[in-house]
């Protein structure tokens, strides 16, 4: 089992962060963090990545009935949509599975959300 979902999008790595932003909003998401990877690992170590953002997003009705479930789940909240410029010039948007990060949990109580999550994150991700 994969444990994400991923597109490459015809787009220039900015507007490509803007889009998914834009998308994962839409699908009644928010945004709650983003990191700047490449900058971050360029300043703590002085590597060279190429541009790649995570976004931590959240819909906070599905993170609410998790926790209710699972009250140490927030360990795997929010879930993350990757932004990534790719070697050949192409950027990829990647998005979490969560039932393949549920699995680690073992609890069935969070089945049905990590289902309903699962079509919602690929729902954003086709949608870039």
């Amino acid at each position: 089992m994969s444990y994400y979902f991923s597109k490459t999008v015809d787009l220039p790595f900015d507007e490509a962060a803007d889009r998914a932003r834009t998308v994962i909003t839409e699908h009644g998401f928010g945004v709650l963090t983003e990191i700047d990877v490449s900058a971050t690992l360029k300043k703590k170590i002085g590597a060279d990545l190429p541009p790649y953002l995570i976004l931590g997003a959240c819909n906070p009705k599905m993170a609410y009935q998790a926790i209710q479930a699972e009250d140490k789940i927030g360990l795997m909240l929010p879930c993350n949509i990757i932004v990534q410029q790719k070697e050949d010039g192409k950027v990829e948007v990647s998005g979490v599975d969560p039932i393949a990060s549920m699995q680690a949990v073992g609890n069935t109580a969070l089945e049905e959300t990590a289902t309903k999550v699962r079509a919602m994150l690929k729902d954003i991700i086709e949608a870039m």
